[in-house]
C-alpha cells in the first residue's frame, strides 16, 4: 500500500539502477560516498519484521548481492549496512562502500567529517559509476 506522504512511495529515492515487483535498487546522490546504494522495499512497510519470512529472505538476498558487487569491484575498507528509517519510515537498506580515504572514515556517513578530499570521491573508485551500476544491475537481475 502506498502512503502519499512517504517520499519513497512517491519517488524512486535516487538514481534507479534495478527494480523488481518487490524491491528496487537505487544509487544515492551522495558526492562524498559515490558507492552508496539503497535497497528499497516497494510496498510501504516500516520495519523489517513487517515482511513475511519469504519477503525478508528476498530482501536480504538483494542486499547481499549489492554488497558482494561492491566488495569485488571496489575492494573497500569496509561495507556499511544500515536500516534506520527514523526520518523516512519506509523499509530500505543502505549498502555503502567505505574507504579509509573517505571524508568521514571511520565515522559513520552521517557523522562528523574527518577530512576534506582534494579530488572528487567518485574519481578515486576502481570502477566508474556507470560500470558499477551495470554490475549491480546484473547481480540482482537473477533475483527479480
Amino acid at each position: 500500500m502506498e502512503h502519499p506522504d512517504c517520499p519513497l512511495c512517491r519517488d524512486p529515492g535516487g538514481l534507479l539502477v534495478a527494480s523488481a515487483p518487490r524491491w528496487r535498487v537505487i544509487r544515492a546522490a551522495e558526492p562524498d560516498f559515490p558507492a552508496f546504494y539503497r535497497v528499497i522495499w516497494q510496498d510501504h512497510a516500516a520495519e523489517f519484521s513487517d515482511l513475511s519470512p519469504t519477503d525478508r529472505e528476498a530482501c536480504m538476498a538483494v542486499v547481499i548481492a549489492v554488497e558482494q558487487v561492491l566488495r569485488q569491484a571496489l575492494t573497500p575498507t569496509k561495507i556499511n549496512l544500515a536500516t534506520l528509517g527514523n526520518v523516512v519510515p519506509h523499509l530500505h537498506w543502505h549498502v555503502i562502500a567505505r574507504f579509509d580515504w573517505d571524508s568521514h572514515f571511520p565515522n559513520p556517513v552521517w557523522g562528523e567529517r574527518r577530512q576534506t578530499l582534494d579530488t572528487e570521491a567518485a574519481t578515486r573508485l576502481a570502477v566508474a559509476l556507470p560500470e558499477l551500476d551495470a554490475r549491480v544491475r546484473e547481480a540482482v537481475a537473477a533475483l527479480a
